[in-house]
């Protein structure tokens, strides 16, 4: 995992929030084995966060770990002045970090409701702030890219599918699916790129009820045309690209990674 060799990620400087589990630890490792630096963002899981830096450092990259609630606009501006002032500049924002609180529309309490758009769409929003503003900041400076900075959104194959049970959430996403392409419009100009990548269903601790026996897989199985559960690498993957001068003519895109879901395989044969 070096930083300082190959990789199309090489000399890229990046920061993952929400990334001491599932999704967002794949995509930190994974971008660390594309050769860039990462700060790794977490919430409660430090001790997580703290492992997963101490593998990348063990081969040969480098990261740090910086605790921070991606909801508190102050907590926001620390976390990049941290990761910054650890690595000199800022290339890369991952904004992963996302919750789910489940509740029927008439048992969906506020707090719910607001808890979840706190994190999976203000967070976003702040995150994304912050970081055009660093890349302005920086665009005087040498950059080891073609792009003065580059910014991958974490949404969901719920910014397009209906998820009865799960208004916030859904919400929250297709939320973040006109904020990437809002951003992306408005700061394509200054080669700023913004993009999302939107996993369906993957293979996490937060949706382990889903796959954890052999009959809730067979049921997810039927909404995937690929016959596969995701995996967390495989949302990384493709993170990874769109960080990468490999994807420099890409922005204002939601790549769907999710075995076909949004495909709506329900209509397969007419329904």
């Amino acid at each position: 995992m070096s930083s300082t060799g190959k990789g199309i990620l090489a000399d890229r400087h990046a920061l993952v929030t929400g990334a001491s589990s599932g999704i967002g630890l794949a995509v930190a490792r994974g971008l660390a084995e594309a050769g860039a630096a990462v700060a790794v963002n977490y919430h409660s899981d430090g001790e997580a966060a703290c492992q997963l830096v101490s593998e990348i450092r063990a081969g040969g990259g480098q990261a740090i770990a910086l605790e921070g609630d991606v909801s508190r606009e102050d907590e926001v501006r620390r976390l990049f002045e941290e990761a910054r002032g650890a690595f000199g500049r800022l290339d890369l924002l991952v904004a992963n970090a996302g919750i789910q609180k489940d509740a029927g529309i008439a048992e969906m309490t506020l707090a719910e409701w607001q808890a979840v758009l706190e994190v999976n769409l203000t967070g976003q929003f702040l995150c994304c702030r912050e970081a055009i503003r660093l890349f302005r900041e920086q665009k005087d400076q040498p950059r080891p890219a073609r792009a003065l900075g580059s910014i991958v959104c974490m949404s969901s194959v719920h910014e397009v599918i209906p998820w009865a049970g799960h208004a916030n959430y859904a919400a929250s996403k297709g939320g973040s699916k006109l904020l990437t392409q809002s951003l992306a419009q408005e700061v394509a100009p200054e080669r700023i790129r913004v993009n999302a990548v939107a996993p369906g269903a993957i293979r996490t601790p937060i949706n382990r009820e889903s796959w954890e026996t052999p009959e809730a897989l067979q049921r997810l199985l039927r909404l995937i045309p690929y016959g596969r559960i995701g995996e967390p690498e495989d949302v990384a993957r493709a993170v990874t690209w769109l960080c990468s001068d490999e994807a420099d003519y890409v922005t204002g895109t939601t790549l769907f990674v999710d075995g076909g879901m949004t495909l709506y395989p329900g209509f397969a044969g007419n329904g």
